[in-house]
């Protein structure tokens, strides 16, 4: 049910400057164990500062946080919810609200929390508590691997690839969906490896128990699987009388079953979303989690609406309400705003994707001659492909940009070295850690490296196993440090995070022979060092890291300095919780937004309706979507200089063109355009033919 407002003016001064549905989710159950709530929140409506403020309620109020769990999306999210929680119960506690805060240890993403849930239940679920972590790179090189014993990747036909078979396996955990259905809603073309596929994801997850191995899916998948034991599941529901849970609309059937398994009846379960945002159904999300929670419990949950919204412009606003009212199933929200504004947003209609770089450019020259620096301004696409011919322009007039997007941490070679180094001193019996470290020495091959596991394996201790293996001639040379890198690491003779200073400096010299950028990889590993020391353990550092990578650096060649002004530019579902002054969306048109391959069904066309939704909320002053008339179809086979003639988006139908200013735009460059012809005709082939009279 829907809560009526209480417009008493009685409240703590730390509540003061909330809005009046914002203090209603705030005080809600006035710090006792209530039952659930779902907290609608609009785009730009003060979500975070909500949440925070409502676990600084309950801790004001009495609650213990040690017995509070809040989880987000990203480790980042969770630390910066604390810092917040401790500035406003500050307010009111003084110094102990820093202890208190410092007590707030079940803050943290899905993954992250059922990770320390895991290690703390190992014992009584079967697991080794020394379990290792493998990222998405780990994960399909151990399915790969599958594959091959398998003799899956010698078939007649094209079995998938390591990468797809991951898709797939992950796509049916977190949707918790038959396979069967998994292959026909996402994967058709597999349809008819349905057999193989399950006998190759049972010898993958028998691989993962062989060797002491989680992937990202195993830590939601054991969480939820422990919950269903009766024991277990009370024991766990006890220890937190409070549940608060930030972007709900993002999570996916597993998560939900999760949660329902710690809080069966609701009470003081918390979940805070917005079903117009749900945009990430590739990665399983299911935005029937938010739209059936409030029925889900056999008490209704309160729905408290937050819709007044502080990013954006009235008439921007009035806009994206626009797109997203003609949805099919939503809770029926308006945002609105106190920022006035003349100025709609501009739908501008341009002639091929050349034009519309030429026009974001120019215009984004203009707002900055006009005193909006470069990173108050963002540009925005549905696919990383689709900003090629921008970037072209940009480059050609000199303007900086940073992509989203860029590698991670985990995803650099030389630093996926040192963690696999340090991961499979952690847990001897993780192959992939030890084949990728092993094979770094010179003359160690896969074959060799085999063997080297296989001796380990079959040794009373590892370290022993490993010294007494013989290494061929071309590795003898390497070989004893190696071990003795090994042993002491095993034996952790050092102290955290002394270790990793340890592996640096032994693998620096192979970082020199395989690398010619030797140098700036070096930066980066002396980067993780710094990072490392955030971090007690090193067990604490290799689940963290794994679970939420931070940025690489050495992969980022021509990165402005921090000092500098640069323009972003992203895809729409990276820019989710961003904000600019001003943004630009490329290819507003069919065949992009919504993309072709995003048509299947009708929640397929829902979810692009907020996709565009999003873009649109992202932006606080300026908004333009842009409308090539003419755009390269990027996701169809190349077919010379083929184009196709696009229209408006579908989500903007002429009954809402009165809350957009539509304007044409056309390049006065043109005449400098390789495809402007001069009008003159002349005959060539005669004048070849007369040469020779």
């Amino acid at each position: 049910m829907t809560i009526a407002i209480n417009d008493s003016t009685l409240q703590p001064a730390y509540l003061a400057k909330l809005n009046a549905e914002q203090r209603l989710a705030v005080e809600h159950g006035d710090g006792q164990i209530a039952g659930p709530l779902l907290v609608i929140a609009g785009a730009g409506s003060g979500k975070t500062n909500t949440l925070a403020h409502r676990v600084a309620h309950l801790i004001v109020k009495g609650a213990d946080p040690r017995r509070i769990l809040l989880m987000t999306f990203s480790r980042r999210a969770a630390t910066e919810m604390a810092r917040r929680v401790e500035r406003i119960a500050g307010e009111v506690l003084g110094r102990d609200a820093s202890v208190i805060a410092d007590a707030l240890a079940w803050a943290g993403t899905f993954h992250g929390i059922g990770a320390r849930l895991l290690r703390d239940y190992a014992l009584t679920i079967g697991l080794d508590p020394a379990f290792t972590i493998h990222d998405r790179e780990d994960s399909a090189d151990l399915m790969n691997l599958a594959r091959h014993e398998f003799g899956f990747s010698k078939t007649e036909s094209r079995f998938p690839t390591k990468g797809t078979c991951l898709a797939i396996y992950s796509r049916t955990v977190n949707a918790q969906a038959p396979l069967g259905e998994v292959l026909g809603a996402a994967f058709p073309w597999c349809s008819g490896w349905a057999e193989q596929l399950k006998k190759l994801f049972a010898g993958y997850v028998e691989a993962k128990q062989a060797q002491n191995v989680l992937d990202y899916d195993d830590l939601l998948l054991y969480w939820a699987q422990m919950a269903v034991e009766p024991e277990i599941a009370t024991h766990l529901s006890s220890r937190f009388d409070h549940v608060l849970v930030d972007e709900y609309q993002d999570t996916n059937r597993l998560q939900a079953s999760i949660l329902s398994a710690l809080k069966p009846d609701g009470a003081g379960l918390t979940v805070v979303g917005d079903d117009a945002q749900s945009i990430y159904s590739f990665r399983a999300a299911e935005v029937r989690n938010i739209l059936d929670f409030p029925q889900q419990f056999a008490r209704a949950a309160d729905v408290i609406m937050l819709e007044r919204n502080y990013r954006s412009t009235e008439t921007i606003l009035a806009a994206a309400n626009a797109v997203i009212s003609e949805a099919s199933e939503r809770f029926t929200k308006n945002l609105w705003s106190e920022r006035k504004s003349s100025q709609k947003p501009k739908l501008v209609s341009v002639r091929d994707e050349a034009e519309q770089a030429n026009y974001v450019c120019q215009a984004i020259l203009a707002e900055r001659e006009a005193g909006t620096v470069l990173k108050s301004q963002a540009v925005l696409f549905r696919a990383s492909h689709h900003s090629g011919p921008l970037e072209i322009e940009l480059t050609r007039r000199n303007i900086p940009f940073v992509k989203f997007g860029g590698l991670k941490f985990l995803d650099a070679a030389h630093v996926k070295d040192v963690l696999a180094v340090l991961r499979f001193a952690e847990n001897p019996r993780d192959r992939v850690a030890g084949f990728r470290v092993l094979q770094l020495l010179p003359g160690i091959g896969p074959s060799a490296a085999s063997a080297v596991v296989e001796t380990m394996a079959t040794s009373l201790d590892e370290a022993m196993g490993l010294a007494r293996y013989r290494p061929p001639q071309r590795a003898a040379e390497d070989w004893p440090a190696f071990v003795s890198l090994f042993s002491g690491l095993r034996a952790r003779s050092g102290k955290w995070p002394a270790d990793l200073e340890q592996v640096r400096l032994w693998y620096e010299p192979h970082l020199e022979r395989m690398h010619e950028d030797a140098t700036t990889r070096r930066a980066d590993l002396m980067q993780l060092e710094q990072i490392a020391s955030g971090y007690a353990s090193r067990e604490r550092f290799l689940t963290e890291l794994t679970l939420d990578p931070p940025d690489a650096t050495s992969d980022q060649a021509g990165l402005p300095h921090r000092d500098e002004d640069y323009l972003i530019l992203s895809t729409i579902h990276s820019a989710k919780g961003q904000e600019w002054k001003n943004v630009f969306v490329l290819n507003t048109v069919d065949g992009c937004i919504p993309a072709d391959l995003g048509v299947g069904t009708k929640e397929d066309i829902e979810e692009e309706r907020r996709l565009l939704y999003v873009a649109m909320t992202r932006a606080k002053d300026g908004l333009h979507l842009v409308t090539p008339q003419r755009f390269y179809p990027h996701n169809q086979p190349a077919r010379g200089d083929r184009n196709v003639y696009a229209s408006r988006s579908r989500f903007i139908p002429a009954s809402i063109l009165g809350a957009f200013e539509q304007t044409s735009w056309a390049s006065v460059h043109a005449k400098d355009d390789p495809r402007h012809r001069p009008e003159v005709r002349v005959d060539l082939g005669a004048r070849m033919r007369g040469m020779w009279k």
